[in-house]
This record gives C-alpha cells, sequence and structure tokens, in this order.
C-alpha cells in the first residue's frame, strides 16, 4: 500500500517507465503550489503510446488502493493529465509537450532525483 507522496511518485515513474514514456521528470511543488505536492511529466512518442503510459499509470494507481480522482484529455490523447491527489502526472505526446513547457512554468521547483526508481 502506497502511504507517503514520494512512494506514488515512485509507483507512477516505474508504470511510465515500463511503458516506454520519455525524459520523466518529477518536480517537487510542495513549498510553491498548493494544487500538489508533486508534478510528473513525460511524454510519448504517439497518440497510442500516450494512452498506454496513461493506463498503465491509471492501472497501478488503481490496484494500489490509490483514488484516481480525475483524468483530463482522454479524447485527443495529446496530453493527458490523471490527478492522483498529491501527485498530479502529466503525459504529453512528443509534439505537446514543449510547446506547454510546464518544465519552466513550474522551474521553480526542484526536481526529484528518479533515477534509482527506474
Amino acid at each position: 500500500m502506497v502511504t507517503e507522496s514520494i512512494e506514488l511518485v515512485e509507483l507512477v515513474v516505474k508504470a511510465a517507465d515500463d511503458k516506454r514514456a520519455e525524459d520523466i521528470i518529477a518536480m517537487d511543488v510542495s513549498k510553491i503550489s498548493i494544487l500538489a505536492d508533486y508534478f510528473i511529466v513525460m511524454h510519448g512518442n504517439s497518440e497510442k503510446q500516450v494512452k498506454a503510459i496513461s493506463e498503465e499509470i491509471i492501472d497501478k494507481a488503481e490496484e494500489a488502493g490509490i483514488d484516481v480522482r480525475r483524468v483530463e484529455g482522454r479524447d485527443s490523447s495529446k496530453w493527458l493529465l490523471i490527478d492522483l491527489g498529491d501527485v498530479v502526472v502529466h503525459v504529453f505526446h512528443y509534439s505537446e509537450r514543449s510547446f506547454y513547457n510546464l518544465e519552466k512554468l513550474w522551474s521553480d521547483a526542484p526536481l526529484v532525483d528518479i533515477t534509482k526508481m527506474v
């Protein structure tokens, strides 16, 4: 059972990595946002891959007893947002990621070292 936000980050990172998500980053936004403790950003190279990454994250979260509060963007598969409470996941199509550039928008947030999670 996932009891801490950082454990949920690890669950998401592993699920995304299993579906070959690219350039996964996790940002600790706990000190600069009331929305969540962590934002996780990644991308896939096709709409099919974006959907597969998102579905894997949702499935693994549900298996761990995590409440998937909301999923936005399922219709387009260009940018899916998965609200897991303390962790918000952004799965982009590669062509959309640089346009929205969330990493720059939240650049005040320190990055989480996820190298040992994958």
